[in-house]
């Protein structure tokens, strides 16, 4: 499965409701919400009151993106505010806590993922594949919206996929309507979008946005 997972940090919070059914709208299985402390990366963005209310209002799938340090410490509190998938940082935790966790997840039904910064290697990813339902490859430095993406990740997206035909690739980063081709091409299958998303004039859909 193809589809957009926009990120509701670019979107207008005052509006949040209206913002969550244009997502809706686009046909996008995924809302992403990034969990940022200020500590694992140096922005702090939103907390699990924001995971609640999107649940409140809407039957999508919850994409929720925790770079914070201790993540473990915070699964069962995702997962009790709404959370259908819990991605959190390989650097952030060592082999045994990654296991660990990813057990965790999925002895409560949810989908696991973990992501990899940029300067992180796929080589590092690969023995955890066995343990987790999606690679989140980050494809500028986690921390802010807005920024360039970065080219040389979509080898490292080419690198995964040729090793798991099957697991779900998500790629977040200055993703827009030209390089959403370029990781699509190389084997991504989830495309996360802030700025491209929510400040754009015109809908947006993956279709839309893969056959320009």
């Amino acid at each position: 499965m193809k589809t957009l997972s926009p990120s509701i940090l670019a979107a207008d919070l005052l509006n949040l409701g209206n913002e969550i059914k244009k997502i809706e709208a686009s046909g996008s299985k995924y809302v992403h919400i990034d969990i940022m402390d200020g500590v694992f990366v140096p922005n702090i963005s939103f907390g699990m009151p924001i995971i609640s209310a999107v649940r409140k209002c809407t039957d999508l799938i919850l994409d929720v993106h925790l770079m914070i340090t201790q993540p473990d410490k915070y699964l069962q509190a995702c997962i009790d505010c709404g959370a259908d998938i819990i991605t959190f940082h390989l650097e952030a935790l060592n082999r045994e806590e990654i296991i660990s966790a990813c057990d965790f997840i999925h002895s409560k039904g949810k989908k696991v993922g973990i992501s990899i910064k940029p300067n992180t290697q796929y080589t590092e990813i690969v023995p955890y594949l066995q343990y987790i339902d999606m690679v989140l490859v980050m494809t500028v430095e986690p921390g802010f919206g807005g920024q360039s993406f970065m080219h040389q990740m979509v080898d490292k997206v080419i690198a995964i996929r040729n090793i798991n035909a099957d697991i779900d690739i998500e790629v977040d980063g200055g993703i827009n309507s030209e390089t959403i081709k370029l990781v699509n091409e190389a084997g991504a299958n989830i495309f996360v979008l802030g700025t491209a998303f929510f400040k754009s004039s015109k809908d947006i859909s993956v279709e839309e946005l893969l056959d320009e």
